[in-house]
């Protein structure tokens, strides 16, 4: 099975669950975010199941809540089936993990998103 790992080098999420936006300005974000995915992915071979997995990478000890993150995957899952890689990010041909975060020394890394894509049987 193929896997194909991408680094973002966003700091923090640019959707979150918590944001309060007013829908014009999160819809410019959401457009962002899938075509940055779109453009990122672009070499991606098209294939028949794909698992898809964010981890943030961070370095600092502030608290952070998993599920916050959840709307910067839908988001760039909706700019993997842009890309044509998948027809729809239904569970049919696309499973999504619950994103992960990971904490890093602060010397040793900058912040950053590791997006995965990993092809299913």
């Amino acid at each position: 099975m193929r896997e194909f790992m991408f680094r973002i080098p966003w700091t923090s999420p640019p959707l979150t669950s918590n944001q309060r936006l007013h829908w014009a300005k999160k819809a410019k974000i959401t457009r962002e975010v899938r075509g940055l995915t779109k453009v990122l992915v672009r070499k991606v071979p098209d294939m028949d199941r794909i698992e898809v997995s964010l981890e943030w990478v961070v370095n600092t000890n502030h608290r952070r809540d998993t599920d916050n993150v959840v709307p910067t995957l839908k988001a760039i899952c909706d700019g993997i089936v842009d890309a044509e890689i998948v027809p729809d990010d239904t569970p049919q041909w696309m499973v999504k993990v619950m994103p992960t975060i990971r904490h890093v020394r602060k010397r040793d890394d900058v912040a950053h998103f590791n997006l995965t894509i990993k092809e299913l049987a």
